[in-house]
């Protein structure tokens, strides 16, 4: 039997954590085993629904061997394997592994919609527009999914070597991917419904209950089905990437390559921002009404604004030179709400309030750690407000309550303080690395979440667990637990995983500059 999606992408992101697993323990990367040849998501998938295209050998047979593009018999009779050179088997497997990856996609929402959004029990029990928020427009998806199979398909059918598959994600992304940002845009309202349905309505919880034991789903939650669209543009980005780095530069396939992925990372970005946008919105009135200004007023809401971090923090009251008093009166609570354009401090007040006592814009912050000066002033840190709420500069002396809360704050208030580690921008030749091993849900604003196989560069750490990282394939920073991921120790491969990054950035770019020279031209 085919995989579902989400089987097929557990196995091989982990499959890809085990392939680096095996390079970073040689000495020399070209020394690994064949599995490094292995697309990402290199495994066996079938295509049974009614509605699929024409009869293709390639991907409907259920051979669970015939896993890699160079497995199958059709190839293996060929003999083309002979005459091919290793890198074009690397490209053939890494355009397969979209091809294929995008069948069990297919499958994966076709069972949604069978199985769950067309049960006829949970169509009883739904309000018309409790179905529409719960699916959305998940019919849309998948017909562009199936026609995007199609033409996949059909370009595997022309001849045994694949030619070219970016040219196809081209024209779907441009044509037909805004489905994408539709569905995604709704996830915020989508989670809130499912779970006010499951607390609202027995008979809701009972159906999905039952429909999830079905041995079709495999054991998969309804939850697992429901972020599909959203998992899938994304990776679709990633596998792009990943055929980018493999083809020939200044070539053909290059040029549909990074059209397609230039396509793909504008819709991602949008989903993105469709997500954020909803949430942000409801959080910056909530915090609105939380607010009463003891200063002169500063309106919070505002469409370009968001928040960045909030908190407690201890302030030191009185003059430096009370440093060295052993009282517990020596520092006094305040709240901190930090957005990406300004900094709100305050205290908190009875009634779940907080009252306003300066502010100051971000581009207006700075931040320096004191050297260690004992427990009693251990993780403290001084933040100076260049221009306050009076028009004057302004110095707080801070204490947060870890080592890895304070360097939290003080890289959210300064972004542009230098980390411990250079990052991936300034093009460093080597920089600490670490592959996520378990995938991490980001719990802050600050926080990173990470996918199995992420790999970022390691900016900053802290002595109790947590990493300051930059994600290679999107440049996302954000902390998360250090428990998460293992360091890559091989020189050599965070070297490679550098220079695909630098090709894959570098090449887009060269096309906008390329752009903005025939604009002004």
């Amino acid at each position: 039997l085919g995989l579902l999606y989400q089987e097929y992408r557990d196995k091989s992101t982990r499959q890809e954590i085990e392939t680096r697993r095996l390079q970073d323990s040689q000495t020399d990367p070209e020394e690994s085993s064949p599995s490094e040849e292995t697309p990402s998501e290199a495994e066996p998938t079938s295509t049974t629904e009614n509605k699929a295209p024409p009869q293709i050998s390639l991907l409907r047979n259920s051979n669970s061997r015939f896993n890699l593009w160079q497995d199958l018999p059709e190839i293996r009779s060929s003999g083309v394997l002979s005459i091919l050179q290793p890198d074009e088997i690397k490209l053939q497997e890494a355009m397969f592994e979209l091809v294929t990856s995008e069948a069990s996609y297919y499958k994966s929402l076709n069972l949604l919609v069978s199985h769950f959004m067309e049960n006829e029990r949970l169509k009883k029990i739904l309000h018309q527009s409790e179905a529409h928020i719960l699916f959305s427009n998940v019919l849309d998806v998948m017909a562009v999914s199936e026609r995007f199979l199609l033409d996949l398909e059909q370009r595997v059918e022309e001849n045994i070597v694949i030619s070219d598959v970016c040219d196809i994600v081209y024209q779907h992304t441009v044509n037909h991917f805004s489905v994408y940002i539709t569905y995604v845009s709704n996830q915020t309202y989508q989670e809130r419904a499912y779970k006010q349905l499951l607390q609202d309505k027995p008979a809701f919880r009972e159906v999905i209950s039952q429909l999830e034991l079905d041995p079709k789903c495999k054991g998969l939650s309804f939850s697992s089905f429901l972020i599909l669209p959203f998992q899938r543009i994304t990776r679709l980005k990633l596998l792009v990437q990943n055929i980018l780095k493999k083809v020939e530069e200044k070539s053909d396939r290059e040029t549909t390559a990074l059209d397609a992925h230039k396509e793909l990372e504008t819709v991602v970005k949008a989903c993105n921002e469709g997500v954020r946008k909803m949430s942000r919105t409801e959080q910056m009135i909530s915090i609105q009404k939380k607010l009463e200004f003891k200063i002169k007023s500063v309106p919070i809401i505002s469409h370009s604004r968001w928040l960045l971090k909030q908190g407690e923090l201890q302030q030191m009251n009185g003059p430096k030179t009370s440093r060295t008093l052993r009282t517990k009166k020596l520092f006094r609570e305040i709240y901190l709400f930090l957005f990406n354009d300004l900094l709100v401090i305050c205290r908190q007040i009875p009634g779940d309030k907080y009252q306003v006592f300066d502010s100051a814009p971000r581009g207006l912050l700075r931040v320096e750690e004191l050297e260690d000066q004992g427990q009693s002033l251990a993780n403290v840190f001084i933040l100076r407000l260049l221009e306050n709420a009076d028009d004057r500069e302004a110095s707080y002396m801070l204490k947060a309550s870890s080592q890895s809360e304070m360097k939290r704050w003080m890289i959210s208030l300064a972004p542009n303080r230098r980390t411990k580690f250079v990052s991936f921008t300034s093009r460093l030749v080597d920089c600490p690395q670490i592959q996520c091993v378990h995938p991490y849900v980001a719990q802050q604003p600050d926080e990173l979440s990470l996918e199995l196989a992420d790999v970022l560069n390691i900016l900053d750490k802290t002595d109790d667990g947590w990493i300051f990282g930059e994600r290679l394939h999107d440049q996302e920073r954000g902390w998360f637990p250090s428990s998460m991921g293992e360091e890559i120790l091989n020189p050599k491969i965070r070297a490679q995983n550098l220079k695909e990054c630098f090709r894959v950035h570098k090449s887009d770019d060269s096309q906008r500059r390329k752009l903005g020279s025939r604009n002004r031209q």
